[in-house]
């Protein structure tokens, strides 16, 4: 399984940090080419390695840690999403009615046709979200939901193993809605910094 993260600002930096910590492999690309960001990858660990956007689109499953609006650019650069699996990280600070009355994981996941789909990571600020997940004998809560189960499994998986505890929240409009922003409203569970302790 190899693994991307699209959007380098402190969302994406974090996510990088939370992948070197565990040595695992993980491209990282943005906008800016990745010259410039190299330095900063590699400043993470050794494991984050800056890529063209078009390189790090090869990858299995892709972390969408863009600025919400620029999601749809990301979305153009590959004519299909089969096969892959997008995870939202986003956060969407616009007025409800620009997401068409959807939950605004379900208004991003049009985008990425094809793609399987899930929100998660998205409820923790860069801070907390970059710091080791293991705190007092506990793991770091990371929130999941989808609209397709089978795609849930694996990015739970991947949580447990950057060393965070899953919880399923469902479907998007379901338990997207407790974890995305509306607007400057926030849902009921986003910047909750929860913890499950080991059983």
């Amino acid at each position: 399984m190899s693994y991307a993260i699209v959007g380098f600002g402190k969302i994406g930096q974090a996510l990088a940090h939370a992948f070197a910590r565990k040595n695992i492999n993980v491209a990282v690309a943005s906008r800016r080419p990745p010259e410039a960001l190299a330095p900063q990858a590699e400043a993470i660990g050794p494991t984050v390695v800056a890529m063209s956007l078009r390189e790090a689109l090869e990858a299995d499953t892709i972390f969408l840690a863009v600025p919400f609006g620029e999601h749809r650019e990301v979305a153009k650069a590959l004519p299909n999403w089969k096969g892959k699996t997008v995870i939202d990280a986003t956060n969407a600070l616009v007025p409800p009615e620009e997401l068409d009355g959807l939950p605004s994981s379900a208004f991003v996941a049009k985008a990425f046709a094809g793609a399987r789909f899930v929100k998660g990571f998205n409820h923790l600020i860069a801070a907390t979200l970059a710091a080791d997940p293991v705190v007092e004998g506990g793991h770091r809560v990371v929130f999941l939901s989808s609209d397709d189960e089978d795609a849930v499994a694996p990015v739970a998986a991947l949580a447990k193993q950057l060393g965070f505890a899953p919880v399923k929240l469902g479907k998007l409009n379901e338990g997207g809605a407790l974890v995305h922003a509306r607007g400057r409203v926030w849902g009921q569970l986003i910047f909750q910094d929860l913890f499950k302790k080991e059983q």
